[in-house]
Parts: structure tokens; sequence; C-alpha cells
């Protein structure tokens, strides 16, 4: 197949590279066609083994006792690895926990490497299964040792054996070259080409078995994002659990990485992928609403859910993601400028409050400070996290112009909320006349924020008052 090459099997504790731990090693070099070194070790993990993974092995804490740690076979590893390519079933697992054992002995591993599920694919494309079991049954193979390292590997290399005389060794060569020189990054089940990504802004979304998608992305490149994703699997474990389920990827191209961000935060509360942790729906936002009367009481009360109305934001605080957030950002705000915590709801009773018991309240809950300069600092305490009020008298859009793909996009916007994306002034005029319902995202309320205060993306905004539409269709 290759000049010199090491058929390499791994078993361990788990499938994350940065947590879990090796626990048996086989090794077959193979140089010329010719079997010269064959090596295996079982390696105490220095953790216990979970049930589950002894049942599938069969290597249970017991036999592992006495054998060696990682750092003790390191050397024999590297020696029968010596200017050989590793090849391996899913190579990405195997290398992947070989890169993070050698780095905790401040090792660099460096080594081609070669996944035969990849190579499974290219030589019996006829065929939909490429994992070891599927291989196993559609060749005849057997083994009394599956699920242990040598028992794998020598299936391997059986495999490779009836490969060779069924399509000959010229091919498999030929193939194995190819991939050597391809990415050997990727995930060896990957469905999709990696060069049909464009190199462009937009959206990825990964999916595995399951209709609804995995991780969801944006990107100002496409291609180079999705590729480190893949890259950074070995120091990653979420990337890792990524790059074992996904099958297939889906890519949506914008105008602009205006247009990226506000998909991406759309799709993901769409359609919660489980890999996404930011961007969810929010189910509990909720902010703060002072009161204009400084005799009021409590001062503060709590908005939640659909009562977040953008109109009212002049005098509203926040936003957080929950009641308790809400709270305790509160009283640290109390805290930090001695504000009364009974004035502001935080604490019952009447008569002094405990914090002006312990010299924390300047008095407004017994007289000693009037309400109107309470009130006072309370606004200037809260000053910062004030929302902001739609500085516009209606609609506005924000135009972004792809020059190299010739896309334009309009997001349309109203009080803080996306009402939609346009192409043509036709859709434009739909978007306008439609009575669509505002909703309040606390994403795009931030997102569109930090476009109108200068930090944007490059997208021109327009003022949508009718003796302005004429102007929507003009590139720049």
């Amino acid at each position: 197949m290759l000049p010199c090459f090491v058929l390499l099997d791994l078993e361990t504790t788990g499938g994350n590279p940065v947590h879990d731990r090796i626990t048996e090693i086989a090794a077959v070099r193979i140089e010329n066609g010719q079997e010269v070194a064959r090596w295996s070790t079982l390696v105490h993990p220095g953790t216990s083994i979970p049930s589950f993974i002894q049942n599938l092995t069969g290597i249970t804490d017991d036999m592992v006792a006495d054998a060696p740690r990682f750092p003790e076979v390191a050397p024999q590893l590297l020696e029968i690895l010596e200017g050989a390519v590793l090849v391996a079933h899913n190579v990405r697992f195997d290398h992947g926990f070989l890169l993070n054992e050698f780095a905790r002995l401040e090792c660099t591993l460096q080594v081609k490497t070669l996944c035969t599920v990849r190579l499974s694919r290219k030589l019996y494309p006829q065929y939909r299964g490429h994992g070891l079991d599927a291989i196993m049954q559609r060749h005849g193979l057997r083994t009394q040792a599956r699920h242990r390292a040598m028992g794998d590997v020598d299936v391997v290399q059986a495999w490779l054996q009836i490969a060779s005389k069924e399509l000959g060794t010229d091919l498999i060569r030929s193939q194995a070259q190819a991939l050597l020189q391809s990415s050997a990054a990727l995930p060896p089940q990957l469905e999709t080409p990696i060069n049909d990504l464009p190199a462009s802004v937009g959206v990825y979304l990964f999916y595995g078995e399951s209709p609804l998608p995995l991780y969801i992305g944006k990107s100002v490149n496409l291609r180079s994002r999705v590729m480190s994703h893949f890259q950074a699997t070995s120091k990653q474990s979420r990337e890792m659990r990524i790059a074992l389920e996904i099958r297939r990827i889906e890519w949506i191209e914008t105008a602009g990485e205006l247009g990226a961000l506000l998909l991406e935060a759309r799709l993901v509360k769409e359609m919660q992928p489980i890999h996404n942790r930011q961007l969810r729906r929010e189910r509990t936002l909720c902010a703060w609403r002072l009161a204009e009367d400084s005799l009021t009481q409590p001062l503060l009360s709590m908005v939640r859910g659909d009562a977040l109305q953008p109109t009212e934001f002049a005098r509203m605080y926040g936003v957080y993601r929950s009641r308790r957030q809400a709270l305790d950002s509160l009283r640290e705000l109390a805290d930090a400028h001695a504000l009364c915590p009974q004035a502001l709801g935080l604490e019952s009773g009447k008569g002094p409050c405990f914090a002006r018991q312990i010299g924390r309240c300047k008095g407004v809950c017994c007289g000693q400070e009037k309400p109107q300069l309470h009130h006072l600092r309370l606004q200037l305490a809260l000053a910062q996290q004030r929302l902001q009020v739609w500085p516009y008298p209606g609609k506005i859009g924000l135009r972004e112009h792809n020059p190299q793909t010739g896309r334009t996009d309009i997001h349309i916007f109203d009080q803080w909320c996306h009402l939609a994306t346009v192409h043509d002034e036709l859709e434009l005029e739909d978007a306008l006349g439609a009575n669509k319902t505002l909703s309040f995202d606390l994403d795009t309320y931030r997102l569109l924020l930090k476009q109108l205060q200068g930090a944007h993306f490059g997208a021109e905004l327009l003022q949508l008052a009718d003796k302005h539409r004429a102007h929507v269709g003009k590139t720049t």
C-alpha cells in the first residue's frame, strides 16, 4: 500500500481524547509490503475504566493494575512509528489520543496519518457502511478479539490484503497516496466534499443522522471555518464529538457578516442544535422597570417575557437571561452604591433595613435619606444598564452588498426587532406592508446596537420612509 506504514489501534477509557486515557496499544509495522515488527501492550490509564467500556473491550481494572503507564511505553511507540505513516480505522480518534498523551509529556508527535475508513470509501464506493463491523461482514472476516487493540489491527491488515487481491496493489497505492495528499483532518464519514463549500460569508449547518442539525455557525469564510472545526478536535472535546457524529454539511450564503450573524441567531433559536451553547431561545428574559415616583414601593418591578416591549425601554434596565441573574445583579448594585434593598424590593419589612443596620444603606428606609435623593442615586447607578430607546421615527434597513457574488441583502428593523431580510424592491414593499408582531430578541438588540454605535459590519443605513425607498436598489 505505502512504502512504510504502521497499522495501529487503541483501546481507551472513553471517547474524549482530552479527558480519557489509553488502556491498550497495538501496532504492526509494514515495510515494502512485509511485516517487520509487531507490538502490543496494556496501559495503566491512571483512572478507573467505566463498566460499559470494560464490557465492550473486556479490559478490566484488574488487568491494567500492573501495566506500564503511557510515559513508560512512549519510547517504544515512537520507535515503531519512526519514519512511517500512521494508519488506523478512523485515525482521527487514535491520533487525537496520541497527540494528547505526548503533549502531557511535553513532546510533539509529528506523523502523517491515513484513515482506512476513508480508504474503504474510496475503494468500495458502492457500499454504504465502512465501519470495521461492516467491512468484516462484507468480506467474511472473523476475529475472536473484536474491540481489543491487536484483534482490530489484524482485521484491518486482513482487509487490506483482500482489497489488494480484489482491486490490485496499484489502485490501493494510488488511492492511499491521494488520501495522504488531501486533508487528513476530515472526518472519515463526512459525505459532503469540503471543496464544495464556498470561501465566502454565510452560515453553515452540521448534520448527523438526525434531520435536526448538530451545530450551526457563521463565518466570513465558510470553507476555512469549517476546516478549523476538524483541525481542533484533538484539543476540544466538543469538536471531537461533532467530528464523530457529523455526516453532511449544508450552508447558506449571505451578502455580509451582519446577515450571517442574524441568520445564525435565528436558526439556532428555531432549530436548537445540541452543540450550540450560545444564542439559544430566550424564554426567561427579564428587565427592571424604574418607577417614576420616588415614593413608590418598591422602586423597581421586574418585567418578563412578552411584557418586555421596546416601546417601554425609556424606563427599563437590563436585560437579564433569568430572574436569578436579575436579582443577583441588583443586589451587587445595591451593595456597591449603598442603596436600600428594602426600597428596591429585595427585602421586605418596615423600619431600618439590614443593610442600614450594618452601615451599607444611607437610610431612606428610616427617614435618614430623602426619597428623591435615593431615587436619583438609583438612576445614576442603573445608568449603564439602561436600555436604549429606538432612535428612529420608524423602520430602518441595513443594506449589505457583496461585489464578489453580486448578492444584496436588506435587513429591516423596527424597535430593535428584526422584521425581515429582503433582496429586491418588490420583497421590500411586501415586507414594509406586512403587519408583523414585534418580538424582542436580546442577541439582535445587542448586535444592532453595536452596528448603530459604529462597530458596524460594512452595512449601509436606509431610513425606510417613502421618500427614501428609491435609493434601496442602488449599489455602492
